[in-house]
């Protein structure tokens, strides 16, 4: 197949996005999990333009096909993805200077990467004043910087707990614990898992840095 000009190899049954990651074409991502069954598809960054296709895909949950021909770079793509990243910008809690995960941010990379801002330009800003959960001795939970990508979900999912899920919908969707307990009176057996895969500063370690 061929992306951005290059032709790249890949196994039957890959996606997009890992094929081209795996080949140094940069895809913007947040929610994508490799060992995941099924992509989430929360973001909506790493739309791609696809020769033979009407509209753009999603690049974590397209297949890769014998002789495909993808464009990463194209004007509709930036304009999508620009306006995913607004959006995901419009209900965050932007705090790089005071954030544990300034400089090691994914929302940081993606925006350097893209030429993206770190600042509203179209949409107004959607406040949360959700309260922070540091109940538990080894991190703290910021629902208000959640971009909901769902990684968190997975692992704890993923490592037999399930301590955490999403609650909610629309606007008011947030993840949470059953009920909305303190994290600490959760099932949550102190794995860590969720604060390694968490790609903004929503969960960080108490000692103030990030897995």
């Amino acid at each position: 197949m061929t992306i951005d000009g290059r032709e790249v190899r890949a196994r039957k049954g890959e996606r997009l996005l890992w094929a081209a990651l795996d080949n140094g074409i940069y895809i913007p991502n947040l929610c994508a999990i490799r060992e995941a069954d099924l992509p989430f598809g929360g973001c909506r960054l790493c739309f791609v333009e696809v020769e033979g296709r009407r509209s753009p895909v999603t690049a974590c949950s397209q297949f890769v096909e014998d002789g495909m021909v993808v464009h990463t770079t194209t004007p509709k793509v930036k304009r999508l993805r620009r306006t995913a990243f607004e959006l995901l910008l419009s209900h965050h809690h932007l705090d790089c200077r005071n954030c544990a995960k300034n400089r090691n941010c994914e929302l940081q990379r993606i925006a350097s990467r893209e030429g993206f801002k770190l600042k509203l330009e179209r949409y107004r800003r959607i406040p949360r004043s959700l309260p922070v959960d540091d109940s538990h001795p080894l991190f703290v939970y910021d629902p208000n910087k959640c971009v909901l990508c769902g990684k968190c979900v997975w692992a704890c999912h993923e490592h037999g707990i399930g301590s955490i899920d999403f609650a909610h919908r629309g606007l008011d969707t947030k993840v949470s614990t059953f009920d909305n307990i303190p994290m600490i009176d959760s099932s949550c057996d102190s794995c860590l898992e969720c604060v390694r895969v968490c790609p903004v500063g929503a969960l960080v370690e108490k000692d103030g840095k990030a897995c």
